[in-house]
């Protein structure tokens, strides 16, 4: 059986169209029209990757709440936002929120899809990792990729699959500065400079939240990022 993707839309005519596409690429699709019926099946099950819109009928933030809930549930569930939204203020919110990609309705279908295939191949990625590099230690972090998990100072930080790929990324090479493309292709992903901004912000704050004291990724202004070396 294929991957299970749920989709969040209120309109009807939309909704049956991600869906009719993502079934001719192979994957068994949910439905919902409001946030309520939803979290009630994600309860019982949760998909492989949530596709969501912000606004949910008369729920307006609907979609931003959902997100809210599905993250604290599951910090490495794959959550793509895809609204009619197109403001960079709703997209930041989105991506604090934790959602891996924030995208508007003008996308075509085979882009979407081609997101969604990205996102499954980090999830693979991940389960299957290079046995040599499936732990890296620099000084207090820890990233075990075998386990998914990032401890600061022996203490677990919750990273979304974007982010733990964007702290991978950052960490394999100690010191040297990760451009925006660089991070991007770490994280296989289509991220503009926005989006990666957004994201090394909301890393910064889990880490800060473990220890106010943390300092290891530095900005290096109009070349992209780096941590710092032990």
């Amino acid at each position: 059986m294929g991957r299970r993707i749920a989709i969040v839309e209120d309109e009807a005519a939309i909704r049956d169209n991600y869906s009719a596409a993502f079934e001719r690429e192979g994957y068994v699709v949910d439905c919902y029209a409001a946030r309520a019926p939803a979290l009630e099946a994600f309860a019982a099950r949760l998909p492989d990757l949530v596709v969501i819109d912000v606004n949910l009928a008369d729920d307006i933030e609907g979609g931003f709440e959902l997100c809210r809930e599905l993250r604290s549930r599951a910090e490495d569930l794959p959550i793509i936002f895809l609204t009619a939204r197109d403001s960079e203020f709703d997209a930041v919110s989105g991506l604090r929120l934790g959602a891996d990609d924030y995208l508007t309705k003008d996308i075509s279908l085979p882009h979407l899809m081609a997101r969604v295939a990205a996102l499954f191949r980090r999830l693979e990625a991940l389960k299957k990792p290079d046995t040599a590099d499936s732990r890296i230690r620099r000084g207090e972090l820890l990233i075990d990729t075998e386990r998914m998990t990032v401890l600061w100072s022996d203490q677990p930080v919750g990273l979304t699959l974007t982010e733990f790929w964007l702290v991978h990324a950052m960490a394999r090479y100690p010191g040297h500065v990760k451009n925006r493309q660089q991070l991007m292709d770490a994280a296989q992903a289509v991220l503009d400079d926005n989006t990666i901004t957004s994201h090394i912000k909301r890393i910064r704050r889990k880490f800060i939240a473990v220890d106010k004291d943390f300092d290891a990724i530095e900005t290096v202004y109009g070349m992209g990022y780096r941590w710092l070396s032990d």
